[in-house]
């Protein structure tokens, strides 16, 4: 079966444009057909076009071209993920910005790309992890300095108004609607039939 080669763009939203990445495929005689984009966040692999690429378009033998590993994702756990499914289904990966992976070698040379794909994915998933052991840490810190900061995490608990006593009793009375007693109250709708119930609970 013979093999084929494609590229994929991406940009981050529809104002951005793919421009300087397909004129860098059409440099390498791209084809409009071969080119597949998006115009999607990289937080995440849930893409369109990408999906496309992945699950309908490339097979075994192919290559697929793409200017920077961030076009992939900007999530490095999700790009050796991607690295590492690309070399178990016999996919070549090209990147346009690291040249050792642009190189043409001579046939029974393809260690050569194993080795640059093995690398690629043990420091990436090295990186990833360091970031996610960063977050972490800077998570348990900020915790930590609220705390000593006598700052209460999570939402400020709920207490009744000054005037509530007055507006709820005239509320209760059908005096007001609960509209005016939430305007008198200085609450919101949630907030109101919550402090209802604290105080129906309460009596």
């Amino acid at each position: 079966m013979e093999s084929r080669t494609y590229y994929y763009a991406r940009v981050s939203s529809k104002e951005q444009n793919l421009d300087r990445q397909i004129a860098a495929f059409k440099a390498l005689g791209a084809q409009e057909r071969e080119i597949i984009t998006d115009k999607e966040s990289g937080k995440d692999l849930d893409r369109t076009g990408y999906q496309a690429l992945k699950n309908a378009i490339l097979r075994h033998g192919d290559t697929l071209v793409i200017k920077s590993l961030d076009r992939l994702s900007r999530n490095k756990a999700d790009i050796k993920n991607e690295l590492q499914f690309f070399k178990d289904n016999g996919i070549r990966l090209k990147v346009i910005d690291l040249p050792t992976t642009m190189m043409e070698l001579p046939e029974g040379q393809d260690w050569v790309f194993e080795m640059v794909n093995n690398i690629l994915i043990e420091v990436l998933g090295t990186i990833a992890e360091q970031e996610r052991a960063n977050i972490r840490q800077r998570q348990a810190e900020g915790i930590e300095a609220a705390k000593a900061n006598g700052k209460k995490l999570g939402r400020p608990a709920l207490t009744f108004p000054t005037n509530w006593n007055e507006a709820y009793t005239s509320w209760k009375a059908g005096e007001i609607t609960a509209k005016t007693a939430m305007e008198q109250t200085g609450t919101k709708r949630t907030s109101f039939y919550k402090l209802v119930g604290m105080m129906e609970n309460k009596d």
